[in-house]
């Protein structure tokens, strides 16, 4: 296993983060992961209130922009912080820095 991702909120415990990490796993937390779901519910709103219909293509292309803006702003805070590779710290101070 190289990647674990949650798909849910958040139901792996911290032991078992730290399990992974120390195992050589990548791990995407649900705060980064599920960030997905919420991009696309603002662009549909963004689509409505411009009263357009965007196609399936220029969706997904604007959502492969936020996700890896995501994606990189997690490895980077997690950089910042000396805690190089751990997602899960990056997306807390990611989103505590965007916030």
């Amino acid at each position: 296993v190289k990647l674990v991702v949650e798909g849910a909120n958040m139901p792996s415990t911290a032991e078992a983060q730290e399990a992974l990490q120390k195992g050589g796993v990548w791990f995407g937390p649900a705060k980064a992961a599920n960030a997905g779901g919420v991009a696309v519910s603002g662009l549909e709103m963004a689509q409505n209130s411009q009263r357009q219909k965007w196609s399936a293509e220029k969706v997904d292309g604007l959502l492969h922009e936020i996700m890896t803006s995501i994606h990189e702003a997690c490895v980077d805070a997690a950089q910042h912080v000396d805690a190089e590779g751990d997602l899960a710290a990056g997306a807390n101070i990611a989103g505590f820095i965007k916030v």
